[in-house]
Parts: structure tokens; sequence; C-alpha cells
């Protein structure tokens, strides 16, 4: 069972690993093909703006023949005799910005954010436009060119031979592209995501299903055998006291056919006792336990138990004390069923004491809040943390070392937990290894006669 469920984990950690790992190669592979998708958009954009501003540019009236004016500079000559045909004098920044947002709508990216200037040959000096976050981007894309990209857009034909003046450049910074690409595949990458998650979840379920279903085999072994081992010395008593008993010189003999009959009967009561427990433990798991509920005064029920249990505690040189400082100790319930919890805490206190240490036994009660608490404590091994956490799972049993040191098939605290839940009551438990084990019922008060 151990190699499979092994196997099987290994096998599907190695699955799960290779699906992310392809997962992740398409994504990039797909995040590539976006990305170059994104950039020629965004390009084909930029120069439908690039060219529609040179085709109007061929529309502007041509130059009249210059006028000779003698005394002034050249370059103001030069603006005299030629009128201006730049973008900056023809378009406003507004305009141009219109421009550019309309193209980068027209192939789906609205929201790409991008800031712009004009230079031109002619001016050697500066922009002729500029927009005011011009500057800011583009110091931040020569820093960080995964984000920004700078278009250079040339608003003349390189090929034609025409004035510097007139040949003007548009730059254009681009931002927020990744941004673009991760929103275009924002679904993808969620869904797989998701499948992912949903995939490792169900394997994180399988391997704690497993593993609890071996660990509740173990315990059925574990019970099974246990079972077999206490029903064996009653049986084997009652073979012996049965073939002794067929011994004609035994018949004639009536204080030993007293004995061994007595013997009998005992063992009897103890396989009946055994099956019983059993039986209740079917019971109790077939469905959610319930009581009738009737008054119950649950101090007449714990004054019982020195009577049941003194003979065995007085074997063993121990003590039970009780200490009933509540003023109310009316619940309701059945008071069978809680006989049958608080014989199952005594039973479990002197079943789990410590060797050559005589049990000591403490019952209180008192009343909290409106509720009756029973706590029982005793001096017995105590138990760790991780035994408190399973010791309420039927068939769980605390070994000491030899798996039959204490008899027993591990459904007492089980019954306990089942009983305490079906009046309603809270069971609890403190422990210290080695030094005892305190278990803790909160039961809600009943009406007073």
């Amino acid at each position: 069972m151990r190699k499979s469920l092994t196997l099987i984990v290994v096998l599907i950690t190695l699955s799960l690993v290779g699906i992310i790992l392809i997962q992740v190669s398409w994504i990039r592979s797909v995040l590539l093909v976006k990305q170059e998708r994104v950039d020629e958009q965004l390009n084909n954009a930029m120069g439908d703006v690039a060219a529609e501003l040179m085709e109007e540019a061929k529309d502007l009236p041509p130059w009249t023949s210059p006028l000779v004016i003698s005394g002034l500079p050249k370059d103001q000559l030069m603006n005299l005799i030629q009128p201006s045909s730049s973008l900056s004098t023809r378009y406003s920044m507004l305009s141009i910005q219109r421009r550019l947002r309309k193209s980068f709508e027209k192939y789906g990216h609205a929201k790409v954010a991008f800031e712009f200037a004009i230079i031109s040959e002619a001016n050697q000096m500066g922009y002729e436009m500029v927009s005011p976050g011009f500057d800011e981007a583009q110091s931040r894309a020569r820093t960080d060119s995964m984000e920004y990209r700078i278009a250079y857009l040339l608003l003349y034909n390189p090929s034609e031979s025409i004035s510097p003046s007139a040949r003007e450049t548009l730059i254009v910074v681009l931002g927020g592209q990744q941004r673009s690409v991760w929103g275009s595949m924002g679904w993808m990458i969620a869904g797989a995501l998701l499948f992912t998650a949903i995939i490792i979840a169900a394997f994180y379920v399988t391997v704690r299903t497993m593993l609890r279903q071996r660990k509740i085999s173990q315990m059925k072994t574990d019970f099974i055998n246990n079972m077999t081992h206490q029903l064996k010395t009653p049986l084997s008593s009652l073979s012996l006291a049965a073939d002794i008993l067929l011994n004609e010189r035994i018949i004639t003999q009536p204080d030993q056919v007293r004995y061994y009959a007595r013997m009998i009967k005992t063992e009897n009561q103890r396989l009946n006792t055994d099956v019983e427990s059993i039986l209740k433990s079917a019971q109790y798991g077939k469905a959610e336990k319930t009581v009738a509920h009737k008054p119950v005064h649950v101090h007449t029920l714990l004054e019982s138990l020195p009577e049941h249990f003194g003979l065995r505690l007085q074997e063993m040189g121990g003590v039970l004390s009780l200490q009933l400082s509540a003023s109310n100790d009316l619940v309701e319930g059945d008071s069978s069923e809680l006989s049958i919890l608080f014989d199952n805490l005594l039973d479990n206190a002197i079943k789990y004491k410590r060797e050559n240490v005589p049990p000591e036994i403490r019952i209180s009660s008192q009343n909290r809040d409106s509720r009756l608490q029973i706590r029982v404590e005793d001096n017995g091994m105590g138990m760790t943390r991780e035994t408190r956490s399973h010791i309420f799972e039927r068939f769980y049993r605390a070994h000491t070392g030899n798996r039959h040191d204490v008899k027993g098939f591990g459904l007492g605290l089980t019954h306990v937990r089942s009983i305490a839940e079906a009046h309603h009551a809270k069971v609890s438990v403190e422990s210290t290894l080695g030094k005892g084990s305190a278990f803790i019922i909160d039961f809600p008060i009943g009406s007073k006669d």
C-alpha cells in the first residue's frame, strides 16, 4: 500500500509539473505573438497618421517667386521669400493628438499612452512642437525598453529633393504596451491559473483522501487484531472451564463446579460487554445519536461511580474523589447514556495509569455561564499533542509499547464524544505527558424541578 501510494504521488506530481511547464511555455509563446501583433498594429496606426499628414502637405499652394530684398540676414530673407509650411503652423498640438488617438482607437488600442514631438532639419535648436509629458516619457523609454518604445516617422519622402525646412519628423513615445498585451490575454491567463489551481486542489484532496483511507485501514486492522486478541482470552477460559467440568472427578465436587460455573459466567459477561461495545459503535456510526430528553440529575450519576469502580481501584491502591460544587446539576438527556459516558471516562483513566503509580481520580462539578461543567482528572500517563488530536477517532488507541498492553477497542472516547454531542454538550481534553489528563464536559443546564 505504501509503495503504491508513493508511486501514485510521484507520477501525479511529475504530470502536474509537466502540465505547469507546458502552460508556462505556451503562455510565453502566445505573449510573444501578441506583442508582435500589438507592435504591428501600433506601427500601422502611427503610419496612417504620418501618411495622412504627408498627403495633406502635397495640397499646399506652390511657392511664389521670391523678390530680391537686400540688407536682410539670410535666415530672415528665407522666411520672407518662402511661406512656412511646417506642421506647427498648419496644425495645433491638440489636432495632431486627436489624429493619433483616433488612429490608435481604429486598431483597438484606445487606452495606449503616448507623447509626441515634431522636429525639423531646419530647426536645430529644439522642437517645433512637443506635448507636455514628452521629455519625461522619452527619459523613461531610454531606461525601460520593455514598457516604453520610441517611434520616428518621417513626414517626407527621402527620395525626393525638397527644402530642408520641409523635412520634418514625428517622434512618438508609446507607453503601457505590456499592460495592453497582458490585458488582451487576461482571460487566458486567468483560465490557466484557475484550472491549474483546480488540478492542484484535486491532487491534494486525492492524496489526503488516500492517506486518510490508509490510516483508517491500518486502524481497522489494528482493531481486528486487538479484538481477536481480547476475545481469545475469554474464549480460552470458557473452553478450559468446559473441559474441566466434563471431567468426572470435578462433577463430584460441588465447590469446584460452582467455581468454574462462576468463571464461565464472568467470562460470558465479559464477552457480552465487548460485543455490546462493538454494536454500540456501529449504532453511533450509522446516524446522529438521538436521546430521550428527560430531566437528569448528573450528581446522582456521579455519586454512583465509586460503587462501580471501587473494587478495581481498591485492588490498585487507587482513590476516586468527588467534589460536586455545582448548585444546579439538572440536564436534559438520557441517564443510561450519561452513565456510559462517565463509565468510559473512568475506565479510560484507570487503564492508562502510570506503572507502579496508584491511580488518583478526581471528579468535580461547577456552574459557569448557565452551564454545567464536569471535570474528570487523573494522574495517569498523559498524552502528547498528536495523541490529543486523535483520541476521539474511532478505533484509535494510544499505545505505550506493546500493542495489547491496554485492553480495549479504541471506541470508549468515541462513545463519549457521540453521547456528549447528542446532549448538546462540548467535550474537551487537557493533558500533560507523564502527569495526567483532564476531560471537561460542558452541558447546557435544564430547568429546575
